[in-house]
């Protein structure tokens, strides 16, 4: 294994730089949230050990506890590295700021920045509008109401995506292991994350218009974090326009607006949302446009454009919610769902806006015109003569007459909810009927 220090990652040869690694520590605590310090190891990678006394551990951690305000706990232990003993410190804290031995310092590349006495109140107001400790708090939730199920979908997920090497064994274990516990209370995290008993709800409606005034549907979803996910994915998907396309034998579905893209603005939405707002998040779709709202600010002082461009680092509102969406990759890399967002509409050709308001933050996808000639999947009318992803099965149907639609479905290599769509089109034209008693009959081709 190659070490290197980065933003997160501190090399100490030995205890003899402890000091400057407790500075360290501030200064990654001060732009991470959490990072881990080695000793035993040069700044050049190498791993030369570290000498372990019977006091060495509880020495590091006095002096942890002593020199750095607030007061932090961190995990310090011994471990083999090529063959050699080294102490690693895996440490987390998200107060506004820390000090070391009375000053302060922001992490910068693999260096650590003294700050002025301007730079530490511009960061303390920044983090003061945006990250909060609503996450850590404790809920009133005990551990044994939590949704075991959730908790196995999630560590299947994060083994799939290869960021849990570990298999499910219990579920307290589990969320210990994602600090998400303090006793036998689930901490507020812990209970969005995994208890669908919150409070959580997202409103989703269709609206006739551009405009919020007519709605055509309406829903409430609720549920945990991943449910509220997966919910405001299928209801977009379901409610907007597929062009279809066939090529060769083969039909290919493009979704008017990239979904990948809409999946990154809803996880985001959620994520970094104001718990503490009474207001939940809301997706509405418009004939123009799908808007996705996030009761949440902005990063105090920084613009979308900030991220997109990649110019700042990760900012995340709720650090343990943040983490736990990285696990299952629900986020896919620190800081890249607004580059993700405009890269994904940008190869669509869809027109994305990423709005700061006084109330959260909007992303709009604004919704293209479907072409001539390509099916529009869910529209309920054929609107001139047949299209050409209709004539697909209505070709089909004229040569094999007789069949039912599973069985067409089938032979088509489509889902048959998207089968059933087309024939409902093509009974509304005349084109086809259906023959029979619904286990033996089967649609024939009207004057064939």
């Amino acid at each position: 294994m190659k070490f290197k220090e980065n933003e997160t990652i501190e090399l100490k040869k030995s205890t003899s730089e402890l000091k400057e690694a407790i500075i360290s520590i501030s200064s990654i605590l001060n732009k991470h949230g959490k990072g881990t310090v080695y000793f035993g190891i040069e700044d050049d990678g190498k791993v030369v050990g570290q000498q372990i006394g019977k006091s060495t551990v509880k020495d590091i951690s006095k002096w942890i506890t002593d020199h750095i305000d607030p007061k932090i706990y961190p995990d310090i232990k011994v471990q083999k590295i090529v063959g050699k003993d080294c102490i690693v410190i895996n440490f987390n804290g998200h107060e506004n700021l820390y000090s070391a031995f009375g000053r302060f310092y922001l992490r910068a590349g693999d260096e650590n920045k003294k700050l002025s006495t301007k730079e530490v109140e511009r960061l303390i107001a920044k983090k003061q509008n945006y990250i909060y400790s609503w996450g850590f708090q404790v809920s009133e939730i005990p551990v044994s109401v939590v949704d075991v199920p959730a908790i196995r979908a999630f560590i299947k997920k994060g083994r799939e995506a290869g960021r849990i090497s570990c298999a499910f064994d219990t579920a307290r274990n589990v969320l210990n292991k994602l600090n998400l516990v303090k006793g036998n209370k689930l901490l507020n995290a812990g209970k969005v994350l995994f208890c669908k008993n919150n409070s959580l709800e997202v409103r989703a409606a269709i609206f006739a218009t551009n405009e919020k005034t007519t709605f055509l549907d309406i829903q409430l979803f609720k549920g945990t974090l991943f449910d509220l996910i997966n919910q405001c994915e299928a209801y977009i998907k379901e409610h907007i326009n597929w062009s279809a396309e066939i090529v060769g034998f083969k039909r290919v579905e493009t979704p008017e607006v990239p979904v990948n893209a809409v999946r990154e603005a809803i996880v985001n939405s959620l994520c970094h949302r104001d718990f503490d707002n009474l207001g939940g998040n809301e997706i509405a779709i418009y004939k123009n446009r799908i808007e996705i709202y996030n009761p949440g600010q902005f990063p105090y002082d920084y613009s979308p454009d900030d991220f997109i461009r990649g110019k700042e680092k990760s900012l995340p509102r709720n650090p343990l919610i943040a983490d736990t969406f990285y696990l299952t990759k629900d986020i896919e890399k620190w800081g890249s769902g607004l580059k993700r967002i405009s890269d994904e509409c940008r190869v669509s050709g869809v027109k994305v806006e990423f709005n700061k308001i006084k109330s959260g933050f909007v992303v709009i996808f604004y919704r293209p015109q479907i072409e001539k000639g390509i099916e529009k999947v869910g529209d309920e009318g054929v609107n001139e003569g047949v299209n050409e992803g209709v004539k697909f099965p209505l070709e089909y149907i004229r040569k094999n007459p007789g069949k039912r639609a599973p069985y067409i479905a089938g032979m088509l290599k489509v889902p048959l909810k998207t089968l059933e769509r087309w024939l409902k089109k093509l009974k509304a034209k005349g084109k086809i009927k259906y023959e029979g008693s619904s286990k033996t009959g089967g649609y024939y081709v009207v004057g064939q």
